[in-house]
Parts: C-alpha cells; sequence; structure tokens
C-alpha cells in the first residue's frame, strides 16, 4: 500500500516537472523585481546628474555675476541677492540656502551649493549630496559684489 502511494506521489511529480506551460510567467516573476530596480535606478541617477549639471551651471553663472559687479545686476547687493540668483540660474528646485558665497575668497568671488538629493529607487532609500564651487575673480577695477 506505501508503494502505491508512493508511486502515485512520483508520478504526480514528474507530471508537474514535464508541464512547460506557465514557465515563462514563473521566470517573468523571478526576473521583473531586478529589472524595475534597475530602470528605476537608472531613472533616479540621470536625475542626480541633471541636478548635479544645475548646481554646476548655476554656481559659475552667480560667481561670474558677483565678480562683474554690474550696476542693476540682479545679482549685485548682499550675499542674500547672490544666492538668491545663483537658485533662480539652476533651473531645478534647489532652495537658496543651499548655496553660499564668499566674496573674500583668495581666488576671487566664490559661490558654493551642497544639496542632498533623496533617490526614489524602490526597495531602497538613498541619498546623495551633490556639491559644486565656482570661484572667478573680478576684473582689475571691480571689486567683487558686497
Amino acid at each position: 500500500m506505501r508503494s502505491l502511494i508512493l508511486n502515485g506521489l512520483i508520478g504526480r511529480f514528474r507530471a508537474v516537472a514535464k508541464d512547460r506551460q506557465a514557465a515563462a510567467a514563473v521566470e517573468l516573476a523571478l526576473a521583473m523585481p531586478a529589472l524595475c530596480l534597475f530602470i528605476f535606478g537608472i531613472i533616479q541617477v540621470g536625475y542626480a546628474l541633471w541636478v548635479q549639471n544645475a548646481l554646476d551651471y548655476s554656481v559659475a553663472t552667480a560667481a561670474r555675476c558677483a565678480s562683474l559687479n554690474l550696476t542693476g545686476s540682479s545679482c549685485v547687493g548682499n550675499t542674500s541677492q547672490v544666492t538668491t540668483y545663483a537658485a533662480a540660474q539652476s533651473g531645478a528646485t534647489v532652495d537658496s540656502s543651499a548655496f553660499t558665497y564668499t566674496r573674500t575668497a583668495a581666488c576671487g568671488c566664490q559661490v558654493s551649493a551642497s544639496y542632498t538629493l533623496a533617490l526614489d529607487i524602490p526597495w531602497d532609500a538613498l541619498s546623495v549630496t551633490l556639491t559644486s564651487s565656482s570661484c572667478v575673480a573680478p576684473p582689475p577695477t571691480k571689486t567683487c559684489a558686497t
């Protein structure tokens, strides 16, 4: 009696093992989490590179504008105006508090930025701190914006 039950179970296992109808669905279910993580990771890394480029552009533009110290320019004035100008130039949603302006740097007018970006990758909470700095010496007849 025992061998009949055992033979019946073995026969059913062999039938299931030979059945290939749902193999593609099982393979997709096993591969899909890794594929989604890879795709969303690529999107988030691209976004981080875009924000880094925006920071680089905004600090370079603000440092240049502060070094020229042109009358009537929106970046001329106090530190708050230079950092607000840098945030406006970024094109990203970076607050002006992420920027710092140093008019007494050895290299000239220096604008720096430090921004912490939270990466929205499924199943993983990562954040990266992006930094950028630019320093432009003013022309001989000008001084950095105050």
